[in-house]
């Protein structure tokens, strides 16, 4: 492996860590509506658990209140059943049409709360950055030792890798914050 293609392997797997990070993040409520909150949702329709997006579309068009509308109606009842089911504490309305979710507002404690479950997140792609970066300086001292690499070439792999590693780490607190300063506002 080249000293290119051990860069390009650590930063896509990286890019991958931050991107499940992301993901996590948007599923985490804030003070408004946010169809984030049950995009990860499951719903157990004709005999397996299908994303809601598969079976719905979710919006929100109000700042507290998140509307599903399935394309099947159907299925109401499984996906009124699975936002219940879901731990989020949100209180499905059914109207036969559509499902309405009220958000109501976070308490300072559930917000407390939160914020230290975006920091848990963060610190968990932090972690897996530092894995990755673990993976690729083994990698590059393998290709030494193999002399597919020269010392220098190694490294400069791994000064690259370190550089990698700090960015990501950075774009990962920079998210967090973000979030943390969306869950805190009022």
């Amino acid at each position: 492996m080249s000293a290119e293609e051990i860069l390009l392997d650590t930063e896509e797997r990286m890019e991958k860590a931050l991107a499940r990070l992301k993901q996590d993040l948007a599923g985490i409520r804030t003070g408004r509506a946010n169809p984030g909150l049950v995009d990860s949702l499951r719903v157990e329709v004709y005999g397996s658990p299908t994303p809601i997006k598969a079976i719905a579309s979710v919006g929100a068009p109000e700042p507290t209140q998140i509307v599903i509308r399935p394309f099947d109606p159907g299925t109401l009842k499984d996906i009124e059943k699975a936002v219940q089911a879901s731990g989020l504490g949100l209180n499905p309305q059914n109207d036969g049409r559509l499902i309405r979710i009220s958000v109501p507002p976070l308490s300072t404690e559930v917000r407390r709360k939160l914020v230290a479950r975006i920091k848990e997140l963060t610190e968990e792609t932090k972690v897996a950055v530092r894995n990755v970066r673990r993976d690729a300086n083994k990698t590059a001292d393998q290709e030494q030792k193999d002399k597919a690499l020269t010392e220098d070439d190694r490294d400069q792999v791994k000064e690259e890798v370190q550089e990698l590693t700090k960015k990501f780490e950075t774009m990962a607190t920079d998210l967090a914050t973000a979030k943390e300063t969306e869950v805190m506002e009022t």
